[in-house]
């Protein structure tokens, strides 16, 4: 099981704040979990049609798309920061 969490317009397409989800075997990356969550539902769709611009963050650790989340206890969504 793996907590994933979502943050700003993120939270607001998927239309919650968090879930808990059991991952399918092949999803070893943070580009492969996108992937997978995109084939849940248009509201997954629609948070990362454009998916180089949110962002990830493994265990509060900002992470790349290719980095693994093997052993991972949550992984967060966000949409970049600006500051001002």
């Amino acid at each position: 099981m793996m907590k994933l969490v979502y943050f700003a317009w993120v939270r607001e397409r998927i239309g919650k704040a968090e879930e808990t989800v059991d991952l399918p075997a092949g999803t070893e990356t943070v580009a492969d979990l996108v992937g997978w969550l995109c084939g849940r539902g248009e509201e997954y769709a629609y948070a990362f049609e454009n998916a180089g611009i949110v962002r990830a963050a493994i265990d509060r650790v900002h992470a790349k798309p290719d980095a693994a989340i093997a052993g991972a206890t949550e992984i967060a969504f966000f949409p970049p920061m600006t500051g001002g």
